[in-house]
């Protein structure tokens, strides 16, 4: 069962009782109802119980775009290699995400039993979020994305996490988030003791059915016991 709400988020419930929870970010532009088609080829189980949660990023002006309004979870200030962002509003984003993990919590939904995933910008705040949230979440999955908070994930990161299962999928071709950054968040995650599954495709800044299936059974495989 599916429902939509324009202000804050798309839900897709399952058929019977929730006992897990994927809650996905969207990239810059786009907007909560951007991935909820993926979610039947990523063919889970029933039975497996998985909410999913797609939350709309706030609409702000964004520097790249010529200052015009749109959604996005943060400023981007320069479309070089470097990737300059304003972290102020990254970190916000960051902790409104966890406040919703918090209330998955609060409805029953054991942290162990929640994935945070995010693609492109989406996916450097899911980093931030999952890897300093203070209880043990099931796994992270960014695509096509970067780490725009080594920083702060370097001294933040909590224990908690520090062995959390995370999945990297990123495309050969992409060329709004090249695969130099994707490189280098791996590189990152590997320094710091992270174990990620690194994976890469032949497409460009998007998601390939491929993709989304092998996404699937790692899903699976964190998240039914």
């Amino acid at each position: 069962m599916s429902q939509e709400n324009e202000g804050t988020l798309v839900t897709v419930e399952p058929q019977g009782d929730v006992k897990a929870c994927v809650i996905w970010l969207h990239g810059l532009g786009a907007d909560g109802f951007d991935f909820k088609p993926i979610v039947p080829y990523l063919k889970l189980p029933e039975d497996a119980g998985v909410r999913f949660l797609f939350p709309h990023a706030e609409v702000m002006p964004v520097t790249v775009n010529g200052g015009m309004p749109m959604r996005a979870w943060y400023d981007i200030l320069e479309m070089n290699i470097d990737r300059k962002v304003d972290k102020a509003s990254l970190l916000k984003s960051s902790e409104r995400i966890a406040r919703l993990i918090e209330e998955q919590i609060e409805e029953g939904i054991p942290a162990e039993k929640i994935i945070l995933a995010g693609f492109s910008q989406g996916g450097a705040v899911a980093y931030q979020t999952a890897l300093c949230f203070p209880k043990r979440l099931a796994g992270l999955v960014t695509l096509s994305t970067y780490m725009a908070t080594e920083e702060e994930i370097s001294s933040g990161r909590s224990v908690e996490n520090q062995d959390i299962p995370v999945w990297i999928a990123h495309g050969s071709y992409d060329e709004v988030v090249p695969l130099q950054l994707g490189e280098q968040a791996r590189d990152k995650l590997e320094s710091m003791n992270y174990s990620p599954v690194w994976t890469t495709y032949p497409m460009g800044h998007e998601v390939v059915i491929e993709q989304i299936e092998t996404l699937g059974r790692w899903l699976q495989d964190q998240l039914v016991s």
